[in-house]
């Protein structure tokens, strides 16, 4: 199944061969979808933009693209409210998890380097190693291991959390109500009790939120004498978090933590596809 821009036709976007197709693969999934002209958007990241947006009617997929982007449906599972959507552009193939997730719709960029060609596999492609060890560990069966709560983890968005019962705590160091909340931005979650230990010190800014090490940092200021002036933090980057407690959301349902448990994110910050996500919880 696929769209494509027709580039005759440069004053509307034109959907042809399964247009129609397309929305009935999203409406059995149970959302809307509204494919835009690419000229009635600002700006199109990469050539395509996947958004959720909302209006009167509720949440709906929103896709814009330039005339030369195809795009497939490989997979949907209608019962599990996933799909997994292909975006060509040349040589250059970018891969797309849409899906339900307890209240609201999403869309996640699978990581290039999995070969991904259907929902479960997207999912799997989503997890960090650690987890996949966990779970292969304790021998989960398919319909355990898509559960966002099992023996190997507790899920909560793009946030998974590993029992990790013998972790010694420095309780001077220990953190309370603290943001867990990736370097791209979005909405906060926030942990009653977090402690983190070893990573890498960083420099960051609101132009520079994933942080700058000491030496890049003083190349920057050495280039640009204004940078100065950027409102800079001095914080610690890749450390291992551990947290319990209660880890609460606005698009999510609370979840307790009865111990303490590693934090690991999703694995969709590896991925290119992220960059056409406008979407961020």
């Amino acid at each position: 199944m696929r769209i494509k821009v027709n580039p005759a036709r440069h004053t509307s976007v034109v959907f042809f061969m399964n247009t129609l197709n397309l929305h009935t693969k999203f409406a059995r999934m149970g959302a809307r979808l509204k494919l835009v002209d690419h000229q009635d958007i600002r700006r199109v990241m990469n050539g395509v933009s996947l958004d959720i947006r909302e209006d009167s009617r509720g949440e709906f997929f929103e896709i814009a693209a330039i005339p030369s982007v195809e795009i497939d449906v490989l997979d949907l599972q209608r019962g599990d409210r996933h799909l997994l959507l292909l975006v060509r552009e040349g040589e250059d193939k970018s891969k797309y998890l849409c899906g339900h997730d307890e209240r609201h719709w999403f869309v996640a960029g699978i990581p290039e380097k999995a070969a991904v060609g259907t929902v479960s596999h997207a999912k799997e492609s989503l997890k960090p190693r650690a987890v996949i060890a966990m779970q292969n560990r304790l021998g989960l069966n398919s319909k355990n291991r898509n559960r966002r709560r099992n023996p190997a983890f507790i899920r909560q968005g793009e946030w998974f959390f590993i029992p990790a019962p013998e972790i010694p705590i420095d309780r001077v160091h220990l953190l309370k109500n603290e943001p867990l909340q990736r370097g791209n931005g979005g909405k906060p979650h926030w942990v009653d009790y977090c402690y983190r230990t070893g990573g890498e010190a960083v420099y960051v800014c609101n132009k520079h939120p994933n942080g700058l090490l000491e030496k890049e940092y003083q190349n920057l200021l050495a280039m640009n004498v204004q940078a100065r002036n950027w409102g800079w933090r001095a914080m610690r980057r890749n450390m291992n978090v551990f947290v319990k407690g209660r880890v609460r959301h606005a698009d999510h349902a609370t979840i307790v933590l009865d111990g303490w448990h590693q934090v690991l994110m999703n694995t969709e910050s590896e991925s290119k596809a992220m960059r056409n996500v406008a979407f961020l919880d």
